[in-house]
């Protein structure tokens, strides 16, 4: 990428899907926090709610102060269905109603949305008229998001990409990325975005119940969460802050988003990954298995 890709953003998710979220409250809260990098998408809640909320919410701020990615693709409906489209013409229709709900007149980062199942639509479509509006200036760079590693790794393979977001694939549960999309990255030098790195909440608090990837966490999972929480707790750090810095270990990934739905959650995440994490604690991971060895580490 041309411009260096913000180290931390609040993603829009929580905002856009519940209701009666306080969004204004959170996103000026992430505001006074320092954050600058904003991650939404016309699938976060019905009639793009998250992209409005945001859009509200940074109104008056001078543009220049703050990054926005969003995607196109995946659309939410009114009653909640998912609708996928990944035409050309959809795309530039999608990425207008985009402009005017965030109102600003160009995008720091557009992503393909989760073309997974769509990899030849997206390629031939969407993708395409993402390269046309960053000829244009209306995009500034062209990204890719999944929850797929192989499936990222071939349409990284396939597009000259600025970014990639990857949920969920590359965390201290999960570094099923680290097989084909992140050595592909670093080598066509694509900005890897990590997101979903408390796996939907079980490396934030691994309590019984606690969500993985959007479902309750089996208690294998939990056990292991815990076994990671012992060894952070020996160096006192938590284990969110942990999660929130071992992304950073590979040199190709630039940047993690985090969702929040209150001013207190996007808060403590803040200060959660301004904690030192000291080497030793990597290294007693790999030592006690639960990271392999092959994992670069901060």
């Amino acid at each position: 990428m041309a411009e260096p890709m913000p180290a931390f953003g609040l993603g829009l998710a929580p905002l856009g899907k519940d209701a009666g979220a306080p969004w204004r409250e959170t996103v000026d809260a992430a505001w006074d926090a320092g954050v600058r990098f904003f991650d939404t998408a016309p699938l976060y809640g019905p009639s793009r709610r998250a992209e409005q909320r945001l859009g509200a919410a940074l109104h008056g701020r001078a543009r220049g102060s703050f990054a926005v990615a969003t995607k196109s693709g995946w659309t939410m409906l009114d009653d909640g269905a998912r609708v996928a489209d990944f035409s050309y013409d959809a795309t530039l229709r999608s990425v207008a109603e985009s402009l005017r709900l965030l109102g600003v007149d160009r995008l720091d980062v557009l992503h393909v949305h989760d073309p997974a199942e769509h990899h030849d639509a997206a390629l031939a479509g969407a993708y395409r008229a993402a390269v046309r509006l960053r000829e244009e200036g209306v995009v500034g760079h062209i990204g890719a998001g999944f929850n797929d590693g192989p499936a990222a790794a071939r349409f990284v393979a396939a597009a000259d990409l600025d970014c990639v977001l990857i949920a969920l694939r590359y965390t201290l549960l999960d570094q099923s990325a680290l097989a084909s999309l992140l050595p592909l990255c670093d080598e066509r030098e694509v900005a890897v975005i990590a997101a979903g790195v408390f796996g939907s909440g079980l490396l934030a608090d691994p309590a019984d119940g606690a969500p993985y990837a959007y479902a309750p966490a089996p208690p294998e999972l939990v056990g292991r969460a815990r076994r990671l929480a012992a060894v952070c707790a020996r160096y006192g750090v938590p284990l969110a802050a942990a999660a929130l810095r071992f992304p950073f270990g590979h040199p190709a990934v630039r940047s993690v988003v985090v969702g929040a739905g209150t001013p207190a959650e996007i808060a403590d995440d803040v200060r959660l990954a301004g904690l030192d994490v000291p080497r030793e604690l990597w290294a007693e991971l790999v030592s006690e298995g639960l990271l392999p060895e092959e994992v670069p580490t901060p």
